[in-house]
């Protein structure tokens, strides 16, 4: 921008074994500013005494807490959402008989393992996202029984569901089932064109938190526990041994007789299992104790919404008496199973009528995201919180999946660009130093998101530097602590540890 101030560059110097940024003696006043607001932000670590390390620093160089310390403190007030605080008492290890001959692995990763016991040997349903944690369940099943392992029925094939199926089939040549249809998934399905395939592990990476601490920066990935195992992730896929067609199949192992059927949801190859004599439906993904993630913020394609709410019918049509998730406990007695599967599809099919119904009335995207919502009576049920998907998200992704990115206003036809843009929002706020006083009482408020989108329109400038991401990083943390969403923490927690 002419006439725009010579952004001077920190340099790092060591102090005390710690390091700090530090200026140059004469300092322009646009990072005069930023120092001013990182100092604020600072104050607001100060609290804790704990984790000292490396941290841009305003005045004195003295050594501060680091940015993940200030997750953990009280700065402002509590430093995560508290209903996500119960979540590692609820996702405790252990193992659960749901049926006379059935068991749930639960808590030992992010999804469940099931164990059907039989005559001459054990069927499993799904294998954990780490062979470790696959090794874990294996143990435990040890202690119930020594028969050997006949068959491995997988739901669906992401990977937190067939990543340990090595760790089961070991010492046996145990029978492999999973559907016939195509994943879809571009890190798992071998495509002929390439696909952005580094782009969507790291967001995978961001959406999961992994690598975050546990239970500071972590608590709970939202349908599972937050101290799962990492080691041996994706290690032990193998490929089936049989698939299933799109007409699914009943299949007798150790004289268990089962009844594999094609349920598309959350992923289009999802397969559920039925276990007549016990009333138990196997239902993978299309159910959990969590709003359902109709869109993955790590990079998926559509889910068809009314497909998985047609499902919903498909499932409540078997009459089951224990219904067995993929993710979060199983869910017991006809009545209880029929309820928070009647809310599932209501949820799902209000999200689509509503949003559908305002795209027809030409409101756009983002105007729904905002005003479309669940209804109180569904919001508040336990099996419908966001801990997992989020109602905006839904509304986004059934607007795209339907229609395109396309919004409708002829003014997103051809948009400026970030940097273009940016700088002439800065131009009309009045200068850098007007956006940074404008970002400094977007925090003393505690409106982070709109401080968040101030401070990028100085990044997307090039105006700034590291200061500028500096104050980002802060802003992701501090935005962080207030969220029910678990993937939209770990997303904010593990970007700003991109910055720093």
């Amino acid at each position: 921008m002419p006439g725009a101030p010579k952004v001077v560059e920190p340099k790092l110097v060591a102090h005390d074994e710690k390091y700090v940024l530090v200026r140059h003696a004469c300092v322009i006043p646009l990072n005069s500013v930023l120092y001013r607001i990182l100092g604020i932000l600072n104050q607001c670590a100060s609290v804790a005494e704990r984790d000292m390390g490396r941290l841009p620093c305003i005045q004195d160089p003295k050594p501060v807490p680091s940015f993940h310390a200030i997750d953990a403190m009280t700065c402002g007030g509590a430093p995560m959402h508290p209903e996500l605080r119960a979540h590692p008492e609820y996702f405790s290890r252990d193992v659960v008989r749901i049926a006379d001959n059935v068991y749930q692995a639960f808590g030992f990763a992010a999804s469940n393992v099931y164990m059907i016991v039989g005559e001459d040997g054990v069927v499993i349903i799904d294998t954990t996202e780490t062979t470790t944690a696959a090794e874990n369940v294996l143990a435990e099943f040890r202690k119930i029984t020594d028969l050997p392992i006949r068959t491995i029925v997988l739901t669906h094939s992401h990977r937190d569901h067939i990543s340990g199926a090595s760790v089961f089939a070991a010492g046996g040549n145990p029978e492999i089932l999973a559907s016939d249809r195509s994943s879809e998934d571009a890190l798992l399905e071998k495509t002929i064109h390439p696909r952005a395939v580094k782009a969507l592990q790291a967001r995978t990476k961001r959406q999961f938190g992994i690598g975050l601490s546990y239970p500071d920066e972590i608590i709970g990935i939202g349908v599972g526990p937050g101290d799962r195992p990492l080691k041996g992730m994706g290690a032990g896929i193998l490929p089936p041994t049989r698939r299933v067609g799109g007409a699914g199949e009943k299949v007798t192992t150790c004289g268990i007789e089962l009844e594999l059927a094609m349920a598309p949801g959350e992923t289009p190859d999802h397969m559920v299992v039925w276990y007549a004599d016990r009333k138990v439906l196997f239902c993978g993904d299309n159910f959990y104790r969590a709003f359902p993630n109709l869109y993955a913020i790590r990079g998926t394609e559509y889910r068809d919404f009314d497909t998985w709410s047609d499902t919903l019918d498909q499932l409540m049509a078997f009459e089951p008496e224990v219904l067995a998730p993929g993710h979060t406990k199983a869910v017991t007695g006809a009545g209880a199973i029929r309820e928070v599967l009647t809310d599932y599809r209501d949820a799902i099919r209000h999200i689509v009528s509503e949003t559908r119904n305002g795209m027809d009335a030409g409101k756009t995207i983002d105007e729904l995201a905002h005003s479309v919502k669940l209804p109180p009576e569904l919001a508040e049920k336990p099996h419908l919180r966001e801990y997992y998907g989020r109602v905006d998200f839904a509304v986004r992704a059934y607007f795209v999946g339907t229609i395109g990115w396309f919004d409708g206003n002829p003014t997103s036809l051809s948009p400026l660009s970030p940097a273009d843009e940016a700088r002439r929002f800065i131009e009309l706020a009045g200068g850098p130093e007007a956006l940074i006083a404008a970002v400094e009482r977007a925090r003393a408020e505690e409106d982070y998101q709109w401080a968040l989108q101030l401070i990028d329109r100085l990044i997307h400038a090039g105006q700034g530097g590291e200061d500028a991401k500096a104050i980002k990083a802060l802003l992701l943390r501090l935005h962080a602590r207030a969220q029910i969403n678990c993937p939209t923490r770990h997303y904010y927690i593990q970007s700003a540890k991109e910055l720093e």
